[in-house]
């Protein structure tokens, strides 16, 4: 639908996960895709909605950064029941997933984009993931 996605490797070491990004995964309470970061010492936890989420400067962004590292248009977000990936909308300083920069790819739990100065965490948490282990039906009898 897209054309071709990238396959690219990282071109650099992956920065490890900030201390914060347990803490947020463990508050979320829903299944769903999501992207959370840090922005003046705050950390922001955003649901992906259905379709396009756009990332930008730009007053109509979802996820809007005020920073001239950032283009106004600087990606997209396009989230599926089957999946999220993420899409390079023209940016100057370009995307770049787990060090690589991309113009298009499908984005797995766990994966860092880096949109100018700012470092966002993909978080993709399914049903089954959230279902705490006491929480099973039915015992087995021996």
């Amino acid at each position: 639908m897209f054309g071709e996605m990238s396959t690219a490797e990282p071109s650099g070491p992956r920065s490890d996960s900030p201390d914060w990004l347990d803490d947020a995964r463990d508050a979320l309470v829903a299944a769903g895709d999501y992207v959370a970061y840090e922005d003046d010492e705050r950390v922001r936890v955003v649901a992906l909605q259905e379709g396009w989420t756009r990332v930008g400067r730009s007053l109509s962004a979802h996820v809007r950064f005020d920073d001239p590292t950032v283009s106004r248009r600087h990606a997209l977000i396009h989230s599926t029941g089957d999946g999220a990936r993420i899409l390079d909308d023209r940016s100057l300083n370009g995307v770049f997933v787990n060090g690589a920069r991309v113009d298009m790819r499908a984005l797995d739990d766990g994966d860092e984009i880096a949109v100018g100065r700012f470092r966002l965490h993909f978080i993709s948490l399914r049903e089954d993931a959230r279902r705490p282990p006491d929480d099973r039906v039915g015992t087995a009898v021996g």
